[in-house]
């Protein structure tokens, strides 16, 4: 692998003489530039003020360039063969680690900044994603980990355990599922929804099972596979019938129809009657905010053969590239999670959790000020004013147990195309509707995951 190194005494005799720049208020500013993939005019705006800020105290102006998501790693490439890369990036997970192996970021310049922040600030499934042999890929910036959606009060009423574990799940359901006034689960079920693809990648990583492995494709474990599709029947026979996906879930959740659900942190606005868009009809009042409280979340969700649990999770990252101004870049992105990372947050809330908590000196310095940032559309709210702190300490504890398939394998490409091709979800779907069985399913799946490359 190759990478843009520097050695450790001109990391140091950088960072002395960057410092002494910081306190020279009238040295001429230099100019870094900033890929970003917040593009939305609102988000550009907060980015630009965070870059205001950093310049007004350090002298470095900050170039804010907005990117297509799509365009990011076409442009990436073709500026890396030119030498003309910008300073940092924002980037998505599925770049650090191929970016970092391609020599297109400074490994040793994020490592840094991690380390002068406080690894032990970060959440530690954020930082585990970008690792590399030696450090970090990229800086966790921040992130949002897939959701199981639950009547807390319900649950509270039943004397039931929340729904940590797939037998937790399994005992709710028993005991709630009274269709058609309640179902016990709205599972995903629509075989060519993304959606789909998404709950069932949350639901094997839960159990510990994976398709790739360091060298590629790696067999799924039968007795834990079947694990897997024995629990995901049992939550789609609890479901309505018919081909579901997220618009079904939330409506039926909403309107006060289902126990249990999977969902993206995106609904957490919506349940507090924020958005006129996807009103709660739980009452007659489209605002309410009746089902917010009543409702809880778990981030980490455990099957039986993997205790532990996890969260799925997507992360995004600062990347400093091999053609930056180093020490000003590397100056940039500490601002950005320091004194600048509520405005970082700010860009949109419900969608970032704070992957650093908080310093060494305050460990919760900015989980507090990230849940008194206002979320919303048509009415705004704060999620600490519309949440428990135990809710809040859940969604942003999610981030230590965060996962994806192919990530620490290296092979993060390899299991996008699987899950891209969907023959899981195919697969999955003939096996609840009683096609075939256990067994052929795992052996089904095998067949045609080997044959993706």
């Amino acid at each position: 692998m190759t990478y843009h190194l520097k050695t450790t005494t001109a990391r140091l005799m950088a960072g002395a003489a960057l410092a002494l720049s910081l306190s020279a208020m009238g040295a001429a500013a230099d100019t870094i530039r900033f890929w970003t993939t917040e593009e939305q005019p609102e988000r550009l705006a907060k980015q630009q003020e965070m870059a205001a800020a950093f310049e007004a105290a350090s002298g470095t102006t900050v170039e804010v360039i907005p990117v297509s998501e799509n365009d990011l790693g076409t442009r990436a490439t073709a500026a890396f063969a030119a030498g003309d890369l910008p300073d940092v990036i924002y980037h998505t997970l599925q770049y650090a680690l191929p970016w970092a192996e391609a020599g297109i970021l400074d490994t040793d310049a994020a490592t840094d900044v991690i380390e002068e922040l406080g690894n032990d600030t970060f959440a530690s499934g954020a930082l585990g994603m970008a690792s590399t042999a030696d450090g970090f890929a990229s800086v966790p910036v921040d992130g949002w980990t897939q959701m199981l959606v639950y009547r807390k009060d319900l649950f509270d009423a039943a004397g039931l355990e929340a729904p940590t574990t797939s037998a937790n799940v399994l005992a709710a359901i028993e005991a709630l599922h009274s269709p058609p006034d309640l179902y016990g689960f709205v599972a995903a079920t629509k075989v060519d929804e993304n959606f789909m693809s998404q709950v069932l990648e949350h639901v094997f990583l839960a159990n510990g099972v994976s398709p790739v492995g360091p060298d590629g494709f790696a067999p799924l474990d039968e007795a834990a596979t079947t694990e897997v599709l024995e629990f995901y029947k049992a939550i789609a026979e609890a479901s309505p019938p018919g081909e579901l996906f997220w618009q079904q879930s939330r409506e039926l959740y909403f309107a006060g129809r289902a126990a249990m659900i999977i969902w993206s942190p995106f609904i957490l606005d919506e349940l507090a009657g924020l958005r006129d868009s996807a009103p709660p009809t739980i009452n007659d009042d489209p605002t309410t905010r009746d089902l917010a409280a009543a409702t809880g979340i778990v981030t980490n969700f455990a099957g039986p053969s993997n205790p532990d649990g996890a969260a799925w999770a997507d992360i995004r990252y600062f990347g400093i590239t091999s053609d930056a101004d180093t020490d000003a870049a590397m100056e940039f992105v500490k601002f950005s999670m320091d004194d600048g990372y509520t405005q970082t947050l700010s860009i949109a809330p419900e969608g970032k959790f704070p992957v650093r908590t908080g310093t060494s000196d305050e460990p919760g310095k900015f989980q507090e000020a990230w849940a008194a940032l206002d979320v919303g559309v048509d009415r705004r709210a704060p999620l600490g004013d519309l949440y428990a702190q135990e809710m809040i300490d859940e969604i942003v504890g999610g981030l230590n147990v965060a996962q994806r398939w192919g990530v620490t394998e290296g092979q993060l490409a390899l299991a996008s195309m699987m899950i891209n091709a969907q023959p899981i979800n195919r697969i999955v779907r003939q096996y609840i509707d009683g096609e075939i069985d256990a067994a052929a399913a795992v052996a089904a799946m095998n067949d045609e995951l080997a044959g993706i490359e």
